[in-house]
Order: C-alpha cells, then structure tokens, then sequence
C-alpha cells in the first residue's frame, strides 16, 4: 500500500489518481496507524514552508515520516513535500525542515537571472546528475513540470537531478531510501507516470 500523507497541504487528488493509473493500492490518510502500515510513503505539499512544517508536527506525523524512514520504508516528498525533507528553510523566516536529507531551501531569485519570472512554472528539462531507480524510464530530452519560487540548495551531494532556469536548479534529492521531486510528476504526463511507478517498485535500496 503507498500512503500519501493528509496533512491539510498538497494536490492529493491528482497525485492519488496517478498513482491508481499506475497500479498502485493507494491510501490517502493523516492516520499514523495506517501510515505505519504503508510499503511506500508519499509526502506531498503545496504552499509555505513554514505553515506546512508546522500542520505536519501539530499531528506527529513528522515523527512518523522519520520513523519510516529509519526503518527503510520508501519515502518520496514531491514538490513543498521534498522540501520538507531538507534540513532548514529560508522562506519568510527560518524553519526546520525534517532533516532526512542534508540541504537548505533558499530563493531561486539568489541564482537565476533577473528578467526571469518568479514562480518557476512551466515544463523544463528533467537532467539527470546520477542515476536512481525511480529515473528507470527517464529518456534524454524527458520534461517535467515545475511550478516553485524556492529549491534545494547546499545539497550537491545528495542531487539526483537538475533543470535549467536560468541556473541549473535542483530537481530532484536522494539519500538511501529518501527522495524527493521539486516538481510534480503527478502534472508531467507519461514522464510522470513513469517515475512514479519506478517509485512504487523501489524497495528504497541506495544506489
């Protein structure tokens, strides 16, 4: 079973949907019992960072994320949700993040040229930095769609994938059986479908 996690923030209808149309058994539930019990986690989220942190701790369940996570279930944070995985947001404040994955959330404004817009929407380039399991059917050339003002930084060493803005931005983050996509693979079509289904197949060993 994949739990995506309620938490009162993120698109959980198109992300349930999709992942149905892959073949997924999918509970979307803010229960801690019922998360417990998930082969696979999902974290999704929409919004700030700060608002959403703190809907995630106000029921425990940031708790529960970490505790899957130690125990080697597969997590996977899609967009605010992969952000949350990071160490410390800067968005309007200082907050802190879930900590399974080393890095920082800053401002794409600090490193992409100024005549460009903020949000980032729109379709770009998905360009792998190293290969992981839920890129197995990523093409050279393959597009995701992105809508975000803040990305991953300070994670080199846990970056999966980039896309250019101006900047190559971080895309996507991977430490063992963590991950997490700063864009929507729920909205990226067959790209997207097929990076969620590689998700529900990993059994979140490292590569």
């Amino acid at each position: 079973m994949i739990a995506i996690i309620d938490y009162g923030v993120g698109n959980l209808f198109s992300l349930s949907h999709s992942l149905m149309a892959v073949g997924a058994d999918v509970e979307v539930t803010g229960d801690a019992e019922t998360i417990r019990r998930a082969d696979h986690v999902v974290l999704p989220g929409v919004g700030a960072f700060g608002d959403a942190a703190d809907k995630l701790r106000e029921n425990g369940l940031d708790a529960v994320v970490k505790a899957m996570a130690a125990a080697g279930t597969p997590v996977m944070g899609i967009c605010l949700g992969m952000q949350l995985l990071l160490d410390v947001s800067y968005e309007f404040g200082t907050h802190a993040g879930l900590g399974l994955i080393p890095g920082e959330v800053r401002p794409i404004a600090e490193v992409i040229p100024a005549n460009l817009k903020i949000p980032h929407i729109g379709w770009n380039r998905l360009d792998i930095a190293r290969p992981h399991p839920i890129f197995k059917s990523v093409k050279a050339g393959d597009c995701v769609y992105f809508v975000h003002s803040y990305s991953g930084a300070r994670c080199d060493a846990s970056v999966i994938a980039t896309a250019e803005y101006g900047a190559p931005l971080t895309a996507a983050v991977a430490k063992g059986n963590v991950c997490g996509c700063q864009f929507h693979p729920e909205k990226s079509g067959d790209v997207g479908l097929g990076i969620l289904k590689a998700f529900c197949e990993w059994d979140g060993a490292a590569t």
